[in-house]
């Protein structure tokens, strides 16, 4: 055992004199700009009171633990109305609930394809979609980011190779840019391909009610799958995959990370339910985010501080902003979090060396001119 600890000891002292070193931080700062909570959803006092309230009201043996999987004793009647509920928002024939966006991705990529077929996937895909294929027997490739040239090169190259699965997310999380649905759809509609789909960023943002970016440009039942995951702009926590009824008893089946796992808790399961009726109850926190993101923009192009390079103009509530050196940009968060602003470096290697960042996230709950300070603390330390 001592031996393993001295290579444990190791790897971490590389990481740390490489200055990419990761521990855990508990922080109160006033100025919120490095969360997922686009809508407030999650700090929202009157959603909390909903799901108190009908937590408290709940008929259910099960008012804590879930007590086991969902093919055991851990289903309920209120779990298979939600996924209805669900269903029916993000106009899809079926969804299937799962304890997160991780865990539905996992199980989605990992689970629908077999040896002798293939996944292509955007390389700058979330980790658990990459996962997702190297653990399933298909063949997996990379594409290049939001490239459709180098997806049909990569279609016609395994054109004979069994069943094709494209992944891909709507909005990706470090540039915060938004994928070309439209053109990759009909790229593998074309080579037969099947299209798979995070929306983990668009949920709740993007959208009616925040039904999603594919929704939003009338691409939703063109696709294979959806995944939509709740512990981001929701504001709570949990996932669905969406699909056909046939794809949700494949993955009730087959899809391990949702057969041999604990189901959520009953209170889980009202989070989301109260979310979104939340949601519904208050349409224009769409536009407030809307807003905080146009004004964002405009105070950085007014101060004209970074170029194209190191600020590529994202649309979305992410807001990257490169500055190349991992030791340089933890200085510029670290002078930030001095001031208040709760915003941390992305370093290499979860990004590319030279292409380290601010990621820095706008919500409803950040005044006007908060964002307004920000940007003007940016241009005096870069």
């Amino acid at each position: 055992m001592q031996e393993v600890m001295k290579k444990f000891e190791g790897k971490i002292l590389e990481r740390e004199i490489a200055g990419n070193l990761r521990s855990l931080q508990t922080r109160n700062l006033p100025f919120d700009f490095v969360s997922n909570d686009y809508l407030g959803l999650a700090r929202s006092e009157e959603l909390f009171n909903r799901i108190q309230y009908r937590h408290q009201r709940i008929n259910a043996v099960n008012k804590n633990g879930s007590s086991g999987s969902r093919l055991l004793s851990g289903n309920s009647t209120l779990a298979e109305k939600v996924e209805k509920d669900l269903a029916a928002h993000f106009n899809a024939d079926s969804a299937l609930l799962f304890n997160s966006g991780y865990t539905a991705n996992l199980a989605i990529v990992s689970s629908i394809a077999g040896q002798g077929d293939t996944i292509l996937y955007d390389h700058l895909s979330h980790v658990c979609l990459k996962e997702g294929a190297w653990m399933s027997k298909a063949e997996a490739r990379p594409f290049r980011h939001n490239d459709v040239k180098d997806l049909e090169i990569k279609l016609k190259q395994v054109a004979n190779h069994g069943e094709v699965f494209v992944v891909i997310e709507t909005v990706y999380s470090m540039d915060g840019d938004i994928a070309p649905v439209e053109q990759i759809y009909d790229v593998c509609r074309y080579y037969g391909a099947n299209l798979i789909v995070d929306e983990a960023h668009s949920t709740g943002v993007m959208g009616k009610h925040g039904n999603g970016y594919l929704n939003e440009i009338g691409y939703a039942d063109k696709v294979f799958a959806r995944v939509h995951t709740f512990g981001k702009a929701m504001g709570v926590h949990g996932a669905c995959v969406c699909g056909s009824e046939t794809l949700v008893k494949y993955l009730i089946n087959f899809a391990r990370p949702f057969v041999y796992t604990t189901a959520m808790p009953i209170h889980s399961v009202i989070s989301i339910e109260q979310a979104f009726e939340y949601l519904y109850d208050y349409p224009e926190l769409n536009d407030q985010l809307l807003k905080k993101i146009d004004l964002f923009r405009r105070e950085i192009d007014q101060c004209d501080f970074v170029d194209a390079a190191q600020y590529p103009g994202s649309v979305t509530a992410i807001q990257p902003l490169i500055v190349p050196g991992n030791e340089r940009i933890k200085d510029i968060a670290s002078s930030l979090q001095n001031d208040g602003f709760d915003i941390r470096p992305i370093l290499a290697p979860t990004v590319k060396q030279g292409a380290e960042r601010l990621r820095i996230s706008l919500h409803t709950h950040n005044a006007d001119d908060e964002i307004i300070k920000l940007v003007h603390k940016l241009k005096s330390l870069i």
